[in-house]
């Protein structure tokens, strides 16, 4: 199991390398356990969270949850006039539940 998260690590870094957040273009920085899932929108310039969403104020089974999550950002978003988002998935396969998060994230109005 820690080679599993060593090697995820790894990627989250190499990753992280790459993307900054801005205030005008935040970072959208995703994380899943086995039971939930949070996002939320980072400017790294300031080191601040904007905005945040978890499964925790969503209901329903894994997809579903994490399509509500990516409605629930996005939405927040929205509310603060911020359109486009720098994508983080923090090391995790871009698959399952990430995918659902981040394509209801886009079909309510976030474009990254």
């Amino acid at each position: 199991m820690a080679q599993k998260v060593s090697k995820r690590k790894k990627v989250q870094y190499r990753i992280r390398k790459k993307v900054q957040g801005t205030p005008s273009k935040p970072r959208l920085a995703v994380f899943k356990s086995n039971k939930s899932i949070y996002c939320q929108l980072i400017d790294d310039k300031a080191g601040k969270t904007i905005a945040s969403a978890s499964s925790k104020d969503a209901s329903g089974p894994g997809l579903d949850q994490a399509k509500e999550v990516g409605k629930l950002i996005a939405g927040k978003a929205s509310g603060m006039n911020i359109e486009r988002v720098v994508f983080d998935r923090a090391g995790f396969v871009y698959h399952g539940r990430i995918k659902a998060l981040a394509d209801a994230a886009r079909e309510a109005g976030l474009k990254f």
